[in-house]
Order: C-alpha cells, then sequence, then structure tokens
C-alpha cells in the first residue's frame, strides 16, 4: 500500500500547520507552499479540501488565512488521509456506500469477510499517529 501523492502533500500541509499552531498565526495558501514545497495550486487545492473535513479552519482579510480547527494532538494520520482520499479501503470489497464492483471471485471468495478486519487494522494503525507526532522535530 502507498499513499498518493496529494495525501502525502496533505500531511505535510498539516504538519506545517501543525508547526505554526502554538504561535496562533495562520497561513495563506503561498506560506503554505513556500514553508513545504509543495505547489502553490496543489497547497490551495488541499487547503481546501481540509477545511471542508474540518481539520483547518479558514479566515478572510487581513490576518486571515488557515489554521488548525482542533489540537494535533486529537488529529490523526488517519483523518488526512481520509479527508483527501475519502475512506481508508483495501479493496473495493471494503468501500463503505461504493458502488457495486464487478468481482469475479465475489460469489465464491473465502476472504472477502476478513477483509474488514484488515481494513480495521489499517485505520486503526493510522489512527493511531497523531499530527503532533508528526509535527514535531525529529531527534
Amino acid at each position: 500500500m502507498r499513499l498518493s501523492s496529494l495525501a502525502d502533500y496533505a500531511i505535510v500541509v498539516m504538519s506545517a500547520a501543525a508547526a505554526r499552531a502554538d504561535e496562533d498565526a495562520r497561513l495563506s495558501a503561498t506560506d503554505i507552499a513556500l514553508r513545504t514545497g509543495v505547489p502553490l495550486p496543489t497547497a490551495q487545492k488541499l487547503l481546501g479540501r481540509l477545511a471542508v473535513a474540518g481539520l483547518l479552519e479558514s479566515a478572510r482579510g487581513a490576518g486571515g488565512g488557515f489554521a488548525l480547527a482542533r489540537s494535533a494532538d486529537s488529529i490523526s494520520l488517519a483523518d488526512i488521509v481520509e479527508a483527501v482520499e475519502g475512506p481508508i479501503a483495501m479493496t473495493a470489497c471494503v468501500e463503505e456506500g461504493a458502488a457495486r464492483h464487478d468481482c469475479a471471485l465475489e460469489s465464491s471468495c473465502r476472504v472477502r469477510p476478513h477483509w474488514g478486519a484488515v481494513n480495521g487494522a489499517i485505520r486503526g494503525a493510522l489512527a493511531g499517529v497523531s499530527l503532533n507526532s508528526l509535527s514535531r522535530e525529529a531527534v
């Protein structure tokens, strides 16, 4: 399993926002792009998605920009990935609300009943990593 570039960039963007949270500062898309190296159009797109997901709050005007909507301790890696990619699903079998998929093995698949547990373990592992831990300086 590999995260998409967009999910990876979202984690970088959120980490940059978390690093500034103590300063009570709002960051513009331009600030984020300069601090992270994420291209400005991508930063703009991600900031919008992360705000819609309730992970960032935005304010317009002088002193406006983006800031964490809640503490970095209460935002998980799973929250960020799901904000960009949608629900975490290892296979189409476990996608919630997914359109009917065509799988030649569906009627006789012995593994399908177990994918929920696998999916839960992956999501649980991602949920166990806080944004706060990702935004700290590496030692």
